[in-house]
Parts: structure tokens; sequence; C-alpha cells
């Protein structure tokens, strides 16, 4: 954690300016490899090692969709991600709040998409905070307290991100994605080849097990599934391919590269990395095997590290874990901090020349606020999160539809918005998430998108 910190401060030095867009998007000048680091960092999070092993334990295959539209997303990001650069490079923005008040001519506008993304990033930070108490929890073996870990993961990524921003969050991933290769490298050799025998490094074995004994694990929809059919699995990796390009986060590291030729670059890099989410999927499948009738499948793949890894290897993967924690959560923080500093808070005049002293103010008041829900009502961002993904979806209309359709007007960007947030947590919060075996954001941004364009088709005809 030491290191983390000092790697973050470190980053200031190399900073030429102390300006916003400096502080919030590495002052545009970020090279493939940052940018390569920065954006994988958000695809390895804590998620990685207890969700989507959680997801193999408990349902199987279906968890396959996180490769399936992280590999799609790149390819919509090839396109998607320089268009939002150049707006952004053109127009001095830093936030998607930024370009959606540009766009449409409006500060309001702008400080809405910033409150409705934060919104739908509250949770993230929330679910960071979580994972990282788990991870030293279970590393320690139960030793360090859950609280104390939430508490560490929030003063560790505060100090980094309110000093050197993004620039901060690249410089720190370098650290991560190396540990995370070579731990989850060792861990996808060791772990079979202690319970599963040496014969085959212990796939063999440990799938022909999974044939004879598992095999609704294997296929859609899954064991004990709740409805994560086909029609689920293509309607959510066709839904988050592109909602991913729009994630404020992603955009944050879209806006840091200095070119649009190292957003390209990384579209076709960046999927080989997520080769290596096959070793938790597949792990967290094994546990069924090694450690079945767990309360809490999010465990599945630390309970198999602890019981056959040394103690300082077991050391090592938790600090993978933990800084897949933190990377994330202090670009979330940032994002939310700079949204707010320049959209909602400093949008006044008088306020203009203070924008990046109000985002860092902000970003400690939203990791404050996560923490502290966390501590009190650790359940009520948690049941958020379910939609935060869909929700977010909404946003694709107003600010990728706002870029490629000159016609779409303010009327219609905010009566779709509304529209479609509306359906989608009319379905969510009645239970019909998947509808029809289909994710309920698809539905939601159809009527999004059927609403821009009825009213922006007849606010324009007016106007014009």
């Amino acid at each position: 954690m030491l290191v983390t910190v000092g790697l973050g401060v470190l980053a200031l030095r190399r900073s030429a300016s102390r300006s916003l867009t400096d502080w919030s998007v590495g002052g545009r000048s970020l090279g493939t490899a940052l940018v390569w680091v920065l954006m994988a960092g958000e695809s390895y999070t804590s998620f990685s090692y207890l969700g989507a092993a959680g997801w193999g334990y408990g349902y199987g295959v279906p968890v396959l969709y996180v490769v399936a539209y992280l590999g799609c997303g790149y390819a919509v990001g090839y396109l998607v991600g320089p268009l939002l650069w150049r707006y952004a490079r053109d127009h001095d923005c830093v936030t998607i709040s930024d370009m959606v008040a540009h766009r449409f001519r409006t500060p309001v506008l702008g400080a809405a998409v910033a409150v409705f993304a934060t919104v739908f990033l509250l949770p993230y930070i929330q679910l960071q905070l979580t994972g990282m108490g788990v991870v030293v929890s279970t590393i320690s073996y139960g030793r360090v307290s859950l609280d104390w870990g939430y508490a560490v993961a929030f003063l560790v990524t505060t100090a980094f991100v309110v000093v050197s921003g993004l620039r901060g969050s690249a410089w720190v991933s370098l650290l991560k994605d190396v540990l995370v290769i070579l731990t989850l490298l060792t861990v996808a050799v060791w772990i079979p080849v202690h319970f599963f025998g040496s014969g085959g490094l212990g796939y063999p074995h440990l799938l022909h097990r999974m044939v004879a004994e598992k095999p609704e694990w294997l296929t859609l929809p899954g064991h004990d599934s709740p409805g994560l059919g086909m029609g689920w699995f293509a309607s959510t990796t066709l839904l988050s391919a592109f909602t991913i390009t729009v994630f404020p986060t992603t955009v944050a590291g879209y806006l840091g590269a200095k070119n649009a030729g190292a957003l390209r670059r990384n579209a076709i890099y960046l999927p080989f990395y997520q080769v290596l989410l096959f070793i938790p999927l597949l792990l967290g499948m094994a546990a069924a095997f090694v450690v079945p009738n767990l309360k809490d499948s999010n465990l599945a793949l630390f309970r198999m590290v602890v019981d056959a890894l040394p103690a300082w290897l077991v050391g090592l993967t938790g600090v993978a874990a933990a800084l897949s924690s933190i990377v994330p959560m202090g670009v979330f923080m940032l994002v939310i901090g700079t949204m707010w500093g320049r959209s909602v808070l400093g949008a006044s005049p008088r306020l203009a020349d203070r924008q990046k002293g109000l985002s860092q103010l902000v970003v400690v008041i939203a990791g404050a606020a996560a923490l502290l829900l966390t501590y009190t009502s650790p359940n009520t961002l948690v049941r958020l999160s379910v939609v935060s993904y869909e929700g977010m979806a909404q946003l694709l209309p107003v600010v990728l539809g706002g870029l490629l359709w000159r016609g779409m007007t303010r009327a219609g960007a905010v009566a779709g918005l509304a529209a479609g947030t509306a359906v989608m947590l009319a379905l969510v919060l009645s239970g019909n998430d998947p509808l029809w075996g289909c994710n309920a954001g698809v539905p939601a941004l159809a009527v999004n998108a059927v609403v821009n364009l009825a009213v922006s088709t007849a606010r324009w005809r007016r106007a014009d």
C-alpha cells in the first residue's frame, strides 16, 4: 500500500501543469502504454477475483459474458474512442457531462448528466470498498477485520487520486497489472495441480469431472440460473459492449490519450488481456468440487488460494486483488469529482477558476460517502449496483447519438433519458429482468431512442 501511494505521488513530478485538464485527464498526454494499463485496470476489478469466480461457482458459463462484452466493447471503442477524444480536444471538454453541456448549449443538462452518472457510479465505489475489505480479511486469515480493509482502501485511493489525478491512477496500474499477470498465471497452474493432480496441469481431470458430474455448469442457462439463457447472454453482451464506450471512467481513459492512434492501438491490444479472465472464471467452477456449499460464493477463488498456496504467495495474490479494487475505485472517484467540479459546482463563472479544488474536494466527499454507507447500510448501494450498467446505458443516445446526429434537440435528449430510465427501473424493480429472456436495459434503451427521435424530430421541424 505504501508503494502504491508512492507511485501515485511520484506521478505528480511528471506533471508540467497543475490545471484541471492535467489532473483529470493527464493533460491529454498519455501514450499507448499508459492508456493500455489504465483502461486494462478498469476491466480487472475486485469483481474479477470475487464476483466473476462467484458467478462461475454458482451458475457456470453464463459468466463468460464478461469476456464477450469486453472484447466486443473494445471493437466498438475502436470507432467511438477517437470520436469522443477529438470532440473533447476541440472544445476543451474533460468529462461526458462537459461534452453534453457543450453539445446541447446548456450547462443545466450537463449538470443533470453529472448527477445521473454519480447515482450509478457510487455503487461501484462501494463495491470496490467491500471487495477490498473481503480480500484483506481473507488473505490475513481473518486477523484484519473487514472494517479496517474498507478504511485502508479509502485512505490509499484518496491519497494518490487527490494529489496526482488520472496520471497517478495510470502509474499505479503499472504495478497492479504486473502483479495481476504474475499471480493469475501462478494460480492457474498451482491450484489445479494441487487439487486435481499434475497430469496436464490438472485440467483434464477437472474438465472430465465437470462433464460427468456438473454438466449444467457448462451450458446456458447454467446451474440454478435466474433466466441467464442465450437471449440474455447475447443482449447483455451487446448492451454492455456499447455502454462501456460511454461509461464515464472509460471516457476518462479516452480523453487522457495524446492522440487518436493510441486509442485505436489499444482497441486492438486490450482484448488479448481479457484472456486472463478465463482463469478466475474456470477456477470458480473448479471450486464447486473443492469447497462445496459455500455460504458466500464470492469467496470461491480465495478459499482455494488460502488453502493451497504458501502464506507469502497468498499475500502477493491478495495485493494484486486489492490493487484491482483501488485502481478502478480511484478512477470512479476522480470522474465523479471532475463532473461535479466542472459541470455542477464549477459551472458558475465566479467559481470557474476553482474547478480543480472543487473537484478534489468532491473526490474526498464521494469516497467518504461510499465508506460511510459501507459501514452503516452495506446493502443500500449493493441493490443499486444491480441497475447500474442498465442505467448508464441510457446515456448512449445523449452522449454518442448527440455527436452523430446533428438534429437531436435538447428536449429530445431529456425526454428520451427520462423515459428510458423510468422503463428500466420499472422492469428491474418489478422483477422483470430479464424480460422474456432479454436484458431489461435493451427494451429501456429502445424506448429511450424512440422517444428521443420523436421529440427531436417534432421540435426540430418547428424550429426549422
